[in-house]
Parts: C-alpha cells; structure tokens; sequence
C-alpha cells in the first residue's frame, strides 16, 4: 500500500472495527494476521450466542415450575443461576477482547500513517507475537481468576436476592425465585428474631476480632520482650515451648481445650475443685459471657507465638548501641520499651495488626470447634446463632443445619462490605502499590 492510498485509507478503521472484529485489520489496512484472530474470535462467539440468549432467559426467571415432570428432570434453578453469570462472564470477556480488536486497529492505522509503508506477512506475525505476548502470558491467569475467584462471588452475592431456602424454595423440587431486597430487609429491620440475632451476632464479631487481635499481638510482644531481656541461659527452650501451640493444628487444641473446659467432667473444674478453689463446676462453655471469655483467652493461647516470633524478628533490627545508651542514661527496662522497642516495633508490624482482625473476623475454627457457637441463647432456635457465634460460623449453620441460603448469602456480603475497606487499604499502603516495585 503506497503512502498515498494509506492517506486515502484514514478514518475507515475505526467504523469497520466498530462493525466486526478483525475487519479492519483484514480490508484497509491489510493486517491479515490479526484480522484472522479477532474474526476467528468473534465467529466463535456468534456461534454460541444463541446458546447464550437461551442461558440469559432462564438466568431472569430462574426457570418455571414443571410439576408434571419427575423431580430428577425438573429444570435446576441454581444452575440456571451460575450458568446465567458464566454466560455474562464470558460476554464481558469478549467486550474487553472487542475492544483491544479496536484500539489495535486505531494504533495500527495511527503507525501506518506515519510510516507510510505496510508489513510484510513475515513482520506481522513478528509485531503480534511482540504487542500479544503480555497478553498471552497474562490470560490464564485471568480466565482463571475470572472463573474460579469473580464468578462464584458473584454467584454467591446474587443468592442474597433470591428466595433460595428451605423448605419451599429448594431445587429442583421447588423453583427458586428473585426477590430484590427483601431478605436484606428481614435481617436488618423485619423480624425482630433475625434483625437481633444479626445485630448481636456483628456487635460481638467485631468485639471478638479487636480482642483475639489485641491480646494476641500484645501477649506475643511481651513474650518477646520479656525473654529477650531475661538472663536465662535456657531462653531457646521457651521460645520452643511457647511455638507448640502455633504448630498444633487448630482442630486438635480446640478440641482438646472444649474437653478440657466441659463443665461435667472436663479436667479444668476437676482440677479447680480438687484444690478447693470452687465449690461446684463451672460453666465455661454453658454461659454465654463465660464462653466468649474462654475463646479470647484459649486464641490467645494459640495465636500469641505467630506474633512472639514477628516481634522478635522487629526487634532484630534494632541496634544495640539505641538501647545500650538508654541504660547508660539511667533508663529503666519499662522505659527503654516504651520509647524504644514499642514504637519501632510497631511502626514495623502495624499493618499486620490490620491483617490479623480482618483474619479474626473470618477465624472460624477459633470459634467453632471450641464452642460450636454455643451456648443457645433466646433467639437461637429460630436464627440457629448461639451465645458465641461470629458472621462465619453462623452462615455455616444457616447453610448446613437451617438450609438459609439466602440469608447466609446476606451475611457473606456484609462481611465483604466491612472487610473490602481494609483489603483496600493494605494494598495502597504497599510499596508494589505506591512504586510499581517490591
């Protein structure tokens, strides 16, 4: 194409790649190699789109009753659901492909004007493999993460507004239908049984991470000090001793420690009573306020060596000559933590702090295989949450024991909306974030 036609050829990309990917690359500007990939892709789409009209229909009823079919040949609702996201998944997959096809084309009218020449068959194979490597490369990787990550959260966050539940909306016996807001509105202003359980359910999540958070991260850190500061010659078994607790699975001493605290014949009153400490058996795990003392206290025993082996590393960085020149100044060894260790070691784990209560708002196995959300409480019966149940556990019993998809569905977005802003917020505060660098 000489450079006159190529003049002649401006401002006819755009309006072609706009009509059918690859059209532009194939016609005026003679770039057969792409136009073969995005027309081979768009082709591939017509070809299913009909499949896909039909996924999309089913995804806004959510099927029709069939009662004159066998319950094993009635149309699934849920899997018209996810069949119905993987379909828009897959669309915008294709837009995104449509409009790299475009800007191709722009780029590529754009070069071509300048240059005034046009590639050989050799040299555009060579430009698309240069300009389609990163993408290449990176699109496993995203299809992946479209698939198996953004497409079940959007799964799961469109249950919230359906009636998925037991006994009347169960597939495929029964349809399963949307119904917009109106279980958001039953949990936080409808039933007074599900509007407080939920209420005291969140309070006591959020009070159950700062705690299993604060306790672990300060008894960890005065573990830290206090054996880095002693005269022991024995400080490496401690430091052994004291790592058994986080190496232990969190099933087993979780287990272990409900047996342990079992007010009929666990080991702990008897123990108590055999020294004359109590005089009848107490209930750690039957009363509620006992029950939520017991888990902070057992997940401090179990999370403070995580936090014991970060501040030892913190305090590696350290110099000696800082603290060897407090002493000398007549500091005392709570002095020299206070204005020397404490704020250095914060400033190097703070962010970590952050990372731990979103963690112990998700920590489920702290809180269920020592209480299984017990005890009951007055609303329990009906909401399925006990005494001590956080947002996590009790979604496991509305999905496995009640069979309330939905309202599980509505606590899964709420712990997103509370634990977004802190995942957002660890993300900016990294240097990769900041600098585009590690």
């Amino acid at each position: 194409m000489t450079r006159p036609a190529i003049a002649r050829a401006q401002g006819k990309a755009l309006p072609l790649a706009l009509a059918f990917m690859g059209l532009a690359h194939l016609t005026v500007l003679r770039q057969r190699v792409k136009g073969v990939v995005f027309a081979f892709v768009e082709i591939i789409f017509l070809l299913l789109l009909p499949d896909s009209i039909g996924k999309l229909g089913q995804l806004v009823t959510l099927g029709e009753p069939q009662l004159e079919l066998p319950v094993k040949q009635r149309g699934n609702s849920m899997f018209m659901l996810i069949d119905g996201v993987m379909t828009l998944a897959m669309i915008a997959l294709f837009a995104v492909l449509y409009y790299i096809s475009v800007r191709s084309a722009l780029a590529d009218e754009h070069r071509q004007a300048l240059d005034g020449k046009q590639l050989s068959v050799r040299e555009q194979f060579g430009a698309f493999a240069n300009s389609a490597f990163h993408v290449v490369g990176l699109a496993p990787a995203v299809i992946l993460v479209l698939f198996f990550v953004i497409v079940p959260l959007i799964f799961s966050a469109c249950v919230a507004f359906t009636n998925y539940s037991a006994p009347d909306h169960i597939p495929p016996a029964k349809t399963v239908d949307w119904v917009g807001l109106e279980n958001f509105e039953r949990l936080f202003s409808g039933e007074a049984e599900w509007a407080g359980a939920l209420t005291r359910v969140f309070v006591w999540t959020v009070v159950w991470a700062m705690l299993a958070t604060l306790t672990c991260y300060f008894g960890g850190m005065l573990m830290a000090v206090l054996l880095q500061e002693s005269k022991l010659r024995i400080k490496p078994f401690f430091r052994a001793v004291f790592i058994l607790p986080y190496a232990i699975p969190v099933v087993v001493s979780m287990l272990v420690w409900r047996n342990l605290l079992n007010g009929a014949f666990g080991q702990v009153n008897q123990t108590l009573m055999a020294f004359g400490l109590i005089d009848q058996a107490i209930g750690w795990l039957s009363d509620p306020w006992l029950a939520k003392f017991a888990v902070v206290m057992i997940n401090l025993w179990a999370g403070f060596p995580y936090f014991m082996l970060l501040t030892f590393g913190a305090m590696t960085a350290i110099s000696p000559d800082v603290t060897e020149a407090a002493r000398l100044d007549g500091a005392t060894g709570f002095q020299r933590f206070r204005h020397i260790t404490l704020p250095l070691v914060l400033y190097q784990t703070a962010p970590l702090i952050i990372i731990s209560f979103a963690h112990n708002i998700n920590n489920f196995g702290a809180v269920f295989f020592l209480t299984m959300g017990d005890p009951t409480v007055e609303d329990s019966t009906v909401t399925g949450a006990g005494g001590t149940d956080i947002m996590v556990s009790w979604i496991y019993k509305l999905t496995i024991t009640l069979m309330k998809y939905n309202y599980a569905s509505v606590l899964a977005v709420v712990i997103f909306v509370v634990l977004a802003p802190f995942a957002i917020f660890n993300f900016r505060r990294t240097k990769s974030f900041k600098e585009g660098e590690l």
